[in-house]
């Protein structure tokens, strides 16, 4: 447990970064129609050291479950403030959980066997998350796809999960970022319920962070693999 939780202190180091990353906008890459739900900007991160030991999936072979990744059914943002599990879905297929051809073809090659979604709501109903956790065969391949998604995104990205309890408006303003993490790639799709760009009072960051907890299953599989004394 001491090395779970050393773990995660290292989840708050990786994303203090937010502030300061100045994410390139590609307008020209806008395929979609208006109406599609996707995000406006995106941010990309590789792979932190720390999950060097699932950079092959071979060394880490048992299958993402469901209640592994999504099994808290809130996530603190602040004492006041949560995001509450309303939808998830873990899909074999990943075409199910993607959509636009040149992702869906680079997560085919990729070697993508799961990609697990969870959609959430804030306790003041004021926001919309998702977060998705992609399998692929190796720490190359998840690079490559954080890299590719920083111009691609417009013209491909996840699947929004359905509930009459959230949902990202269409056309709305929204943002989405990608983490390399070993083998894995985590995606975060964030905005607002009434699709309006975020003011001085919307933490972001705070709300990423929280929407990033559905990355514990990996902290702890790298515990399972290099042992507690890591």
């Amino acid at each position: 447990m001491v090395a779970v939780l050393a773990a995660l202190g290292g989840l708050v180091v990786v994303i203090s970064s937010l502030g300061s990353y100045t994410p390139e906008r590609q307008p020209s890459a806008a395929v979609a129609g208006p109406d599609t739900a996707l995000p406006h900007i995106f941010r990309g991160w590789s792979s932190p050291k720390l999950f060097d030991a699932v950079t092959d999936r071979a060394k880490d072979q048992r299958a993402l479950t469901e209640k592994e990744v999504f099994g808290q059914n809130e996530l603190a943002v602040s004492k006041k403030l949560k995001l509450k599990l309303v939808a998830k879905k873990l899909d074999t297929d990943c075409s199910a959980a993607l959509w636009g051809g040149t992702l869906l073809e680079q997560v085919s090659d990729a070697g993508c066997t799961q990609a697990a979604r969870g959609l959430y709501v804030s306790s003041d109903g004021r926001y919309v998350g998702q977060y998705t956790l992609i399998n692929l065969k190796d720490g190359k391949s998840a690079a490559e796809l954080v890299e590719s998604l920083k111009t691609l995104y417009r013209g491909g990205w996840m699947r929004p999960l359905e509930s009459p309890k959230a949902a990202f408006p269409a056309g709305g303003y929204s943002e989405g970022g990608g983490y390399a993490l070993g083998h894995y790639v985590g995606l975060v799709w964030l905005g607002r319920v009434d699709g309006a760009e975020p003011g001085p009072k919307d933490d972001y960051v705070s709300l990423t962070l929280a929407l990033r907890g559905a990355e514990k299953a990996v902290y702890r599989r790298v515990v399972s693999i290099t042992g507690p004394s890591s």
